[in-house]
């Protein structure tokens, strides 16, 4: 029984001196990191905790390779999600105006580039005061700013779009990215079709030879009623405008014709 205690008691010795030996290499290996990985350790550790040496090694591997992919500071985490905090709770938050299209042609590939992931930022933490204010239901301070990122996106995304178009019209002579051509399906509606690249000839082409890009002579009845209906769809919603127009006017005499 007392050879066993003594047993114990040497196996617990032996660990403590193992953990200490660990724990006093680890500052040596601190010091070989960067200035910028050392300042993300806190200040108050003063014995980090006991790890194995092939854990720690795969953890700086994985840390100087994904550094690179951070857009912003490491300080900061999921802060980004929520507005400044000197905005908070107040009713209205000042917003500049959304980016024009003669502005955004002004600028370079690589300025767009780096735009389009500040707006999408932009427009991810809007949308999460969004959905706050919606859980506690009150009012959005000054929604109207996520309007305004999604135009700024929309135009940034069709000036990109002009100058790639630009670039194949010079290259290919191709106004699209991909050749095709105006076809007609079985049900009449004109259909912009793509072309693909097939490893068979097309008259071989048992897959390609199955659809139809024609329309059957039963169908072109159908084809001029589905224009009338469009038509006059298209003239009954301008006579209720013209007739909600005649209205306003009565009411208000002073109003002037809308544009």
């Amino acid at each position: 029984m007392a050879a066993t205690s003594a047993g114990r008691v040497v196996t617990l010795c032996k660990r403590f001196e193992k953990a200490f030996r660990i724990s006093s290499a680890l500052p040596s290996q601190r010091s070989a990191l960067s200035p910028a990985t050392c300042t993300a350790v806190p200040a108050r550790t003063q014995h980090p905790p006991v790890v194995p040496s092939w854990h720690r090694h795969i953890a700086i591997g994985t840390l100087a390779q994904c550094r690179s992919l951070h857009t912003t500071i490491t300080r900061r985490g999921l802060e980004e999600f929520f507005d400044l905090p000197e905005n908070w709770g107040e009713s209205a938050v000042k917003s500049g105006a959304p980016w024009s299209a003669k502005l955004l042609r002004s600028k370079s590939n690589e300025d767009l580039h780096k735009l389009w992931y500040v707006l999408l930022k932009e427009k991810n933490m809007l949308l999460t005061i969004e959905q706050e204010a919606k859980r506690q239901r009150v009012q959005m301070p000054s929604p109207e700013r996520i309007r305004k990122i999604e135009r700024s996106m929309m135009r940034l995304e069709t000036v990109v779009k002009e100058r790639e178009t630009a670039l194949r019209l010079l290259q290919t002579g191709q106004e699209r990215a991909r050749p095709g051509a105006w076809r007609k399906n079985v049900f009449g509606h004109a259909i912009w079709y793509k072309f693909r690249e097939h490893a068979i000839p097309w008259y071989l082409n048992t897959r390609y030879k199955r659809k139809k890009f024609f329309t059957q002579t039963f169908v072109e009845p159908y084809i001029r009623l589905r224009i009338e209906k469009h038509l006059r769809a298209k003239s009954r919603k301008a006579n209720l405008e013209k007739g909600k127009q005649a209205k306003l006017k009565e009411i208000f005499p002073q109003m002037k014709a809308a544009s």
